[in-house]
């Protein structure tokens, strides 16, 4: 099982937790049948990744394969899927989610060399090469001149946070406002169901990598839809960014209902062409979750309400 992760792209791990997720979401049960079809549409992708995503469940007792049947769900609970989804998250051995842990972890430098890092992982020069590509599409490295890589500032530091929280309040309501803005309402609507059924669903449905995955769609699809291309461009390689550095935490469940009914209050406004609106609603959005994140503690901020980072 392990060699096969090894080989497998991260880009398909990250796509079968989302699976994963749905899957939970749904309510679904044991012996209950996934299709490919249903979840590309879920997921935004086409069948190939999917049928990958389903694999690597397979590989991981998630999902079982029926010859000329396809795949069917093996865990019984979504307390089992909830801990399987976990399990999934911390299973991060991979090349690139190793570099992207040891910086994280400050073990490596800013700059590094493919012949450096093919050394300290015992690795080919291709894997090295193949993972740092990997971490470029995320924003997290960038090539120089020559053969070195630099890694971009991580938002994984109270000063990290508090300047992506600066940079947000002012890029994401002005994204927008920008002319030209156009969310794609698709998207917007299975963002919406998601987020309906997550809140008209038992408590313990709801948990942090879950509304991880569900705040990273809606912040990219608020960058996704703004009319100018730099704001757009800028914004996405930052969710990127917050999303892959992200570290968890303790998040407290009336914060996750909140932050999602401010989600939907804002996708209300944008549907009603209310831009001002919306773009107020998300400057509101932004400032309570910056005072309720976990570094707020050493500010004054009640116990109840540390653990938040939207």
């Amino acid at each position: 099982m392990a060699g096969a992760r090894r080989t497998s792209r991260p880009n398909h791990y990250a796509l079968a937790q989302q699976v994963l997720s749905i899957a939970l979401e749904r309510g679904l049960k044991s012996g209950d049948h996934l299709a490919e079809k249903t979840f590309a549409e879920a997921c935004g992708v086409s069948r190939t990744p999917i049928r990958s995503a389903f694999k690597i469940l397979e590989e991981n007792d998630i999902l079982r394969w029926r010859q000329e049947e396809g795949y069917f769900l093996n865990i019984g609970s979504a307390s089992q899927a909830a801990k399987a989804l976990q399990r999934m998250e911390v299973a991060e051995d991979s090349l690139a989610h190793r570099i992207l842990s040891d910086r994280a972890e400050r073990r490596i430098g800013d700059v590094q060399s493919v012949s450096a890092l093919v050394r300290r992982y015992a690795v080919s020069r291709n894997a090295v090469l193949n993972a740092l590509k990997v971490l470029s599409k995320d924003g997290i490295v960038t090539q120089l001149p020559g053969r070195a890589w630099a890694f971009q500032p991580m938002v994984d530091s109270l000063n990290a946070i508090d300047e992506s929280f600066d940079f947000r309040l002012m890029a994401e309501p002005q994204a927008v406002l920008a002319p030209g803005f156009n969310i794609d309402s698709n998207r917007a609507g299975l963002l919406r169901n998601q987020m309906e059924n997550l809140l008209g669903s038992d408590e313990d449905r709801i948990t942090a990598a879950v509304f991880q995955r569900i705040d990273f769609e809606f912040h990219s699809l608020i960058a996704e839809g703004s009319g100018n291309r730099f704001l757009r461009g800028t914004l996405l390689a930052h969710h990127r960014l917050r999303n892959a550095t992200h570290k968890g935490g303790v998040i407290p469940r009336f914060r996750l209902r909140q932050a999602m009914i401010e989600h939907l209050e804002i996708l209300d406004s944008l549907e009603r062409n209310q831009l001002d609106l919306a773009a107020d609603q998300m400057t509101v959005h932004l400032r309570r979750s910056r005072i309720r994140r976990p570094e707020a503690a050493n500010r004054g901020i009640p116990p109840l309400l540390k653990g938040v980072r939207t």
